[in-house]
C-alpha cells in the first residue's frame, strides 16, 4: 500500500501543523504515529516511513516507538476496538470472566477482529479507572461497572450498528479510526458531551465536604524530614568510623558487613 499523491498531501499538511507545536521536531512522533494509524486504521509500513520522512530520523527509530506503545496497532483492529482491563482491582471485580466469556463469544483473542471488521478486543492492563471496576473500553471511551451479560451485548450491539453511549465522555462513539486523528490533536469539538466525572469520582470530596474536612496549610516554615529547621546551623558530619554504617547501612568490607 503506498498513499496517493492527495493523501500524501493531505497528511502532510497535517503532520506541518502537527510538528509546528514542538520546539524540536522529534517530539511529534506520537501524536504522527496517531495521524498515520486515523488514515490506515494501524500503523503500516507506509506510516512508518512517512513519519521518518518528517522528522528526519530512521524508519527503525519509529518502529521502535510504535512497537513500544499498545495504542499504536501494527496490524488492522475493528472500526470499535473493544478494550477489557484484567488488571488487579478490575480483575478481583470480575475484569478476568469478562474477559474469558467475551473471547469465547466473539471467538477473539488480543488484538484480533472479527472477519467482519466491526469489533476488536484487547487485554488491557489498566485503564486508570479503578472506582468503576471492572471497566472496559471501546475506541478508548469508558463502559463502567461491567458484568459479562453487559459486556456481551455491547459487542452485539456494536456489531449490528446499534447505537451505544459510553458511560462517561461524548454522547456516542467515534470511529476507531477517528479516536485516532483526536490523539494526533485535532479535537472533534465533543469534549464538553457527556457525564465528565461519575458520582464514584467525586464521593471522597462529598464525604470531606459532610465532615468539614480541608486540606492541611501549605507551611513555608515547616522543614522537610532530614531538613535543618530555618536559622538552624548547618554543620558537617563527622567522619565515618571504620566498620561502622553509613547512613543506616553497613560500609562494604568492614568486619561488622562480613559477620552479617
Amino acid at each position: 500500500m503506498t498513499y496517493s499523491v492527495e493523501t500524501r498531501e493531505r497528511l502532510e499538511r497535517d503532520a506541518k501543523e502537527i510538528i509546528a507545536r514542538y520546539p524540536k521536531p522529534r517530539s511529534a512522533l506520537l501524536p504522527l504515529l496517531h495521524l498515520v494509524q486515523s488514515e490506515d486504521g494501524y500503523v503500516s509500513q507506509d506510516g512508518i516511513e512517512f513519519c521518518a520522512e518528517q522528522l528526519g530520523i530512521t524508519p527503525a527509530q519509529v518502529t521502535g516507538v510504535a512497537t513500544f506503545y499498545t495504542m499504536y496497532k501494527r496490524a488492522p483492529v475493528g472500526e470499535y476496538h473493544v478494550g477489557v482491563c484484567i488488571n488487579t482491582l478490575c480483575a478481583v471485580m470480575g475484569g478476568d470472566q469478562i474477559w474469558n466469556e467475551l473471547s469465547e463469544h466473539l471467538g477473539l483473542g488480543h488484538d484480533e477482529a472479527t472477519p467482519d471488521g466491526r469489533v476488536s478486543l484487547e487485554r488491557i492492563e489498566c485503564n486508570a479507572a479503578c472506582d468503576f471496576a471492572p471497566v472496559m473500553t471501546v475506541n478508548w471511551e469508558f463502559f463502567d461497572n461491567m458484568t459479562p451479560e453487559k459486556a456481551r451485548k455491547l459487542v452485539d450491539d456494536l456489531r449490528e450498528g446499534r447505537e451505544v453511549p459510553p458511560s462517561r465522555g461524548p454522547n456516542t462513539l467515534c470511529t476507531w479510526k477517528e479516536a485516532s486523528r483526536v490523539l494526533a490533536g485535532f479535537p472533534d469539538g465533543r469534549a464538553h458531551e457527556g457525564v465528565q466525572a461519575g458520582p464514584e469520582s467525586l464521593r471522597g470530596l462529598e464525604v470531606a465536604k459532610r465532615h468539614g474536612w480541608t486540606a492541611p496549610p501549605a507551611d513555608a516554615d515547616r522543614a522537610e524530614p532530614d531538613e535543618p529547621a530555618r536559622g538552624e546551623e548547618i554543620t558537617d558530619p563527622p567522619p565515618n568510623e571504620p566498620g561502622k554504617p553509613i547512613g543506616g547501612q553497613v560500609k562494604p568490607g568492614s568486619q561488622e558487613g562480613r559477620n552479617q
